[in-house]
């Protein structure tokens, strides 16, 4: 099974920066567009860190009130950013990228370890081209039980298992596949349920062999 691709759910449309952005400009992207970053760019298009929320807010907290970096009792800013008046001085860097190529569960686990929200989506020339967030990776799990269903039965059992397509009753509600009946003893059910929760739009997976009850008392179908 093949997981969708970055490049099938990024957004394509990308409200940039450059190095000199000033500070307000800055606020006013994020207001108008309704954003919460912005990544910043260098004159190849090349993504060199990204502006957010946080790093704006830092001019509130980490500031004296003439506009001076704060100090705490030592002699390093509070805020090193409080003091910055363009995107080359706000910006976290470097910038998390990914590639259209990557799977939406890499991209997942990319943001995963760097508790971050969005990656940036970069060609083979290191050039943005997309962005992609939280909210696009959860589309998935917005699929059609029956595509779900559909792509177990010609994906897992019959083109990796090599099984007819009738050899195991699959019901899917609301992405919790149940898989019912029996299978040869060269399948292991481990390896079937893995197979199925590799699915793009799963949320469960429950085996129950022939004969098995379900938790109304009826008995689950056969192959």
């Amino acid at each position: 099974m093949k997981h969708q691709r970055v490049g099938d759910v990024m957004s394509d449309a990308v409200v940039r920066v450059q190095g000199g952005t000033p500070f307000k400009e800055i606020a006013h992207l994020l207001q108008d567009y309704d954003i919460t970053a912005v990544p910043v760019v260098d004159a190849a298009d090349r993504p060199v860190g990204v502006v957010s929320e946080a790093d704006l807010l830092e001019k509130m907290w980490g500031a004296e009130p003439d506009g001076s970096a704060a100090h705490g009792a030592g002699t390093a800013p509070v805020g090193a950013k409080a003091s910055a008046t363009d995107a080359a001085g706000l910006m976290t860097s470097p910038a998390v990228c990914a590639r259209e190529d990557w799977s939406v569960v890499e991209a997942a686990r990319v943001m995963a370890r760097h508790g971050i929200k969005r990656l940036l989506v970069v060609d083979e020339d290191g050039r943005l081209i997309g962005v992609v967030s939280r909210s696009d990776l959860l589309r998935v799990f917005l699929r059609k039980d029956r595509a779900i269903r559909t792509e177990i039965i010609e994906e897992a059992l019959v083109k990796t298992l090599r099984l007819p397509p009738s050899s195991v009753q699959v019901d899917v509600t609301h992405g919790h596949v149940v898989l019912s009946g029996g299978l040869p003893r060269h399948v292991s059910v481990s390896v079937l349920e893995e197979l199925c929760r590799r699915v793009d739009g799963v949320v469960a997976v429950e085996f129950r062999p022939a004969g098995e009850t379900d938790g109304d008392g009826h008995a689950s179908a056969g192959p």
